[in-house]
């Protein structure tokens, strides 16, 4: 039974995936490609999370595609919206048929003779083969989805209500009119609390410690008035950048003045609820601002429902599950019908699947990354990873436009091999991320490296990223090529 074999192989149908193969239809209109995806249906996290409220926390003219402007009225979208845009993108961009559903990527081998990949997949039912291909391009997310993360709770087991993860999350559960605690503080928390609270009895969101809150209207008066005045896709570039600028100024304030950015961002948290409320317990971080990602409030919904008295929050850590609730460590029981641990992601690089090349097994933390998507010593493929700092898509539409111009530069110079190779003088070597947040300091030593200096350090910066992705020569003395 022959191979299939094409010269592009997309892992994932999310929002990475479906981007990529818009770029490579319009870029390099002659590779045949494909796209695996696990699951039964496309767009990845949005189709995955069904939580109540679930939604972006980037806004969407940046979320977007570059290429598609966002039409919806809310800049702060819910999560049936982005799956909608992603569904019709799909479409009428003639990449869904392109698409194999409930295939798993279990494995890829690299082979220097012959040029090729060929890639392990697995069925729904179980069956296993392979496909071949030229350059394998993963676009997986960064996150299992079999799985949130969930602490080890003593006494879980005693509970006489309902326990469940975001991620888990279905139409079965009944929260209405019932006591809920909701375990944890990030964007998840920050989005499920107002959304229960309109139907619980009462909603506690119970954290160790505070994250840092943003309220933002989710509704960009600027880009509907942009919108009227000079087009669709006009008014969306012009707001994409609007709004990439802006964010990239707050972020570089965070990094220089952190004292005066936590000054202000507390002040404006304290001016959304009443006064003498305990804001230093329950909204002042131990850490800087963007240490972790800022938690987007759309139109102040959490402080409104936390003024309205349908929201408490508790700062504490738990004992240990009682029967009926959560014994925390000051001595105080929570009482609970329903608890939501919004406890966070496993982080899951590249699918989880093995790499060889040239029969020599590839450990994850013993890459090094090349300009932020491919890895040195790695022929032939790249790893969307978004900005943990910005918007995903930011990231994902420079790295997808980069191999193709990388595919286009190795046909112009009949090249079939592409490989980042470092330079004999050694440099440091730091981790992957510079970013606090548990999700990745739980997995850090499994992570690959990143350098201290170009092209081997990785950028947090679209400007930076823009200029070597876009524009700089894609033969730069790093990559080696070979027929």
């Amino acid at each position: 039974m022959s191979i299939e074999t094409v010269d592009v192989l997309i892992v994932g149908a999310g929002l990475s995936g479906i981007g990529a193969a818009c770029h490579l239809k319009r870029l390099c209109p002659g590779k045949r490609f494909a796209i695996v995806e696990a699951r039964a249906t496309l767009g990845g996290t949005w189709d995955l999370f069904r939580y109540p409220g679930v939604r972006s926390d980037s806004d969407m003219y940046t979320l977007g595609y570059s290429f598609r402007p966002w039409k919806g009225a809310k800049a702060i979208a819910d999560g049936p919206s982005i799956l909608s845009y992603l569904q019709e993108t799909a479409r009428d961009e003639g990449i869904a048929p392109h698409i194999r559903f409930g295939q798993r990527v279990v494995s890829a081998a690299w082979s220097s003779s012959d040029a090729m990949w060929t890639v392990g997949l697995q069925r729904d039912n179980g069956l296993t083969f392979e496909m071949r291909c030229s350059f394998l391009l993963m676009c997986s997310g960064y996150y299992d989805y079999a799985q949130g993360y969930t602490p080890e709770f003593a006494g879980r087991e005693s509970f006489t209500g309902r326990v469940v993860h975001p991620q888990q999350w279905d139409e079965s559960i009944d929260f209405a009119g019932k006591r809920v605690v909701v375990i944890g503080s990030g964007a998840t928390a920050v989005t499920l609390v107002p959304e229960l609270a309109a139907r619980a009895a009462h909603v506690t969101m119970l954290q160790r410690s505070p994250t840092f809150m943003v309220s933002r209207p989710s509704v960009d008066g600027i880009a509907i008035a942009l919108r009227k005045a000079v087009g669709t896709r006009t008014g969306y570039a012009i707001t994409r950048w609007k709004n990439l600028l802006y964010g990239m100024y707050i972020f570089r304030l965070c990094r220089r003045r952190p004292a005066f950015v936590k000054d202000r961002l507390i002040k404006l948290v304290q001016g959304q609820l009443d006064a003498g409320y305990d804001v230093a317990t329950h909204f002042t971080p131990r850490y800087n601002p963007w240490e972790q990602r800022l938690c987007l409030v759309p139109d102040g919904d959490f402080f409104k429902a936390v003024k309205a008295q349908r929201v408490s929050i508790v700062t504490d850590h738990i004992q240990h599950f009682t029967p009926s609730g959560l014994m925390l460590a000051s001595g105080k029981e929570l009482p609970a019908d329903v608890v939501v641990t919004a406890t966070g992601l496993n982080l899951r690089m590249t699918g989880g699947l093995a790499v060889t090349v040239d029969g020599r097994a590839i450990a994850a933390n013993e890459l090094v990354s090349y300009k932020g998507l491919m890895f040195a010593g790695v022929p032939n493929f790249a790893s969307v990873f978004g900005y943990t700092n910005a918007s995903w898509t930011l990231k994902a539409d420079l790295a997808s436009t980069y191999v193709c111009r990388l595919l286009n530069h190795m046909q112009a110079k009949g090249m079939r091999q592409c490989v980042p190779v470092a330079d004999d003088s050694a440099q440091p070597l730091a981790p992957w991320v510079d970013f606090s947040s548990g999700y990745f300091q739980r997995v850090i030593d499994q992570l690959p490296k990143q350098g201290t200096r170009k092209p081997w350090k990785l950028n947090q910066n679209y400007i930076a990223d823009l200029i070597t992705l876009r524009f700089r020569a894609v033969d730069d003395g790093v990559l080696r090529f070979a027929a």
